[in-house]
């Protein structure tokens, strides 16, 4: 810090591989969210002088079964500590599976731009070699300096930055399982030391129009992902037009899908449910009517975003509008 006191940050766990412990020490078996916040924090050399650290338990789940109700507490705990003056700094624990997920909907609905960092692990605690307190010390480090602050919610994993929009999970195990494919890293640790090599040029905290209090009116939008693939037809469209109010198409390729799956979405979409073509493949851009009709068949593109996170944006923008128009443009936005 400027004045030479060392930054306080908060640290809210939700459990997670980070907080994992093996039944077995030579077996791969675990429980996610086994440890509490405190023995985590005390696992981790040299943590005491970085920062002064308050912590708390905001759930002990493993990230699979995370939920929108755990969203919804962190969010509005996060924009409490945001407008606590004491605090510089948050950091969130949380398992991989869906890391990226909560990451994603926290940089859109959270109100500041102080540092909000998310992280998790690859081994559990108990593991030879956990990862774990080292991916939280570098969490610490960077939710302590200014340099992160503006930038949105970031994830750090095995040294690397990411912004929140741009990462993935890209592997079911080892240490190198995240990246962010379209853009990049947002920079790198080098110990308690951050490098960053862009700025975050996509709106999010306090630049997003959507909010908590819109989701509750809005009785959170349900949003279901069809996953596409050969033999896919009309029928499972058809049953989740039913339920939902929007669908995000897991396409092959570009956001593609079979005749009978798309005529189907065509069908949802004049009925008023939301459609957003996304990509299976990991990578790329979905852009608007270049193998699919999108401005006929009433369908949104999700540019960048993976399948999953295209779920986050098409719930967030489905609070404010149902408008085909509009959230494609949130969709160009964020």
């Amino acid at each position: 810090m400027p004045d030479g006191r060392l930054p306080a940050i908060a640290v809210l766990a939700t459990g997670g591989t980070i907080a994992g412990a093996q039944p077995d020490a030579g077996g791969h078996a675990y429980r996610a969210g086994a440890l509490a916040v405190d023995q985590l924090l005390a696992a981790v050399p040299g943590l005491g002088q970085l920062a002064r650290i308050q912590a708390e338990q905001v759930a002990s789940v493993g990230s699979q079964n995370m939920t929108h109700a755990v969203w919804a507490s962190l969010a509005r705990r996060i924009d409490a500590l945001g407008g606590d003056p004491s605090v510089d700094g948050i950091v969130v624990t949380h398992g991989t599976d869906t890391l990226e997920e909560t990451a994603y909907f926290l940089s859109l609905v959270v109100r500041h731009d102080k540092p909000l960092v998310l992280v998790g692990a690859m081994r559990p605690a108990t593991a030879p070699g956990a990862d774990g307190p080292a991916n939280l010390y570098h969490a610490v480090a960077l939710a302590g300096n200014p340099a992160a602050r503006g930038r949105g919610a970031l994830v750090v994993m095995n040294e690397g930055i990411h912004y929140a929009r741009e990462v993935q999970k890209i592997a079911c195990a080892g240490v190198e399982a995240f990246a962010s494919p379209n853009r990049g890293r947002a920079g790198v640790m080098r110990g308690a030391h951050a490098a960053f090599f862009s700025r975050n040029d996509t709106r999010h905290s306090g630049a997003s129009e959507f909010s908590l209090r819109a989701l509750d009116a809005a009785g959170w939008p349900r949003v279901d992902v069809v996953h596409a693939g050969v033999g896919l037809g009309d029928d499972l469209v058809d049953f989740l037009a039913d339920r939902a109010q929007g669908i995000v198409l897991a396409g092959v390729g570009d956001g593609n899908a079979a005749d009978l799956a798309l005529q189907a979405l065509g069908r949802a979409a004049a009925r008023g449910v939301a459609v957003v073509r996304a990509s299976r493949t990991g990578s790329g851009r979905v852009a608007r009517n270049v193998e699919v009709d999108d401005d006929a068949a009433g369908f949104v593109a999700a540019g960048e975003l993976s399948p999953q996170k295209a779920r986050i944006l098409l719930m967030l923008g489905l609070s404010l509008t149902r408008d085909p128009a509009r959230l494609q443009q949130y969709f160009d936005q964020y």
